[in-house]
């Protein structure tokens, strides 16, 4: 049997809890990527929430294909959003760590 999400991704690369945060890391107003590729068939469910609940987006795929959303945040800091997938009998979530930072390296 095959899993639905084959994949998360986070600003084009493979999301890792173990990978340095600093690969992921934004500028403020700068757009985090959230990808899921799904496996299956049929209609997914995508949802992507903050830690408080607050529905961030919400999409319904048609698997195979991949969910795609943008998200920004306007001050520095670390944030937490969790990705939900539910379709076919199947449920996956994932808490994914994004960081803010407030302006660029320089140098």
């Amino acid at each position: 049997m095959k899993k639905l999400v084959k994949l998360v991704k986070v600003n084009n690369l493979e999301y890792n809890v173990n990978r340095d945060p600093a690969v992921y890391r934004r500028c403020a107003n700068e757009n985090f990527r959230v990808q899921a590729l799904l496996n299956g068939e049929g209609a997914v469910k995508c949802t992507l929430t903050d830690v408080t609940g607050k529905v961030l987006n919400e999409q319904t795929v048609t698997a195979p294909n991949t969910y795609t959303h943008e998200v920004s945040f306007p001050t520095p800091g670390a944030r937490i959003v969790t990705l939900n997938v539910e379709g076919q009998g199947e449920k996956f979530a994932l808490d994914i760590r994004l960081d803010v930072m407030e302006h660029a390296w320089h140098g």
